[in-house]
């Protein structure tokens, strides 16, 4: 074989990926956006008190069998935000979105989104990363305006 043959070879493999890639993303996002939709029907506010948070197995935390079966098996394998919480009198294990866990407070009451066991929002309470930024435009705002001059000073000035 020559050097233009294997070149189409390894062409028409890399053309095969990319358009099997495609199809691929095509269909999670087609079936994300079904689950989004779902989470949002059975989506209710609820405040409760966040005990503890980590990232773990779901077979190693304290969740429902039932719950656990549904799980396809790769989300058996991998660890997930696992937040415990205390809902009126029951303590419960919940599920949470990555983005909530991060800023997710311990040992405090929230009040969140939830959809069954799993947290899908938090309300109300702003991150740290937030309080900062909201800081640091308050100085850069009370650096920008000028304190306006006294009548003796615009005096001094004109001459």
């Amino acid at each position: 074989m020559n050097i233009w043959g294997i070149l189409l070879i390894i062409s028409l493999i890399v053309l095969i990926i990319v358009v099997a890639l495609y199809f691929l993303n095509n269909w999670a996002s087609k079936k994300s956006a079904q689950q989004n939709e779902l989470v949002a029907q059975h989506k209710q506010t609820v405040s409760l008190y966040v005990i503890d948070k980590k990232k773990d197995k779901l077979t190693n935390a304290n969740i429902p069998k039932a719950m656990i079966e549904q799980m396809p098996r790769l989300g058996k394998i991998m660890k997930v935000p696992l937040v415990k919480v205390k809902v009126g009198p029951q303590i419960t294990t919940m599920v949470c979105e990555e983005q909530t866990f991060k800023i997710l407070p311990v040992k405090k009451t929230v009040t969140v989104d939830i959809a069954g066991a799993y947290i899908v929002g938090m309300k109300g309470m702003k991150t740290k990363m937030e309080m900062a930024a909201q800081r640091k435009s308050r100085r850069k705002s009370e650096a920008v305006t000028e304190v306006p001059l006294k009548w003796h000073e615009k005096l001094r000035r004109k001459k």
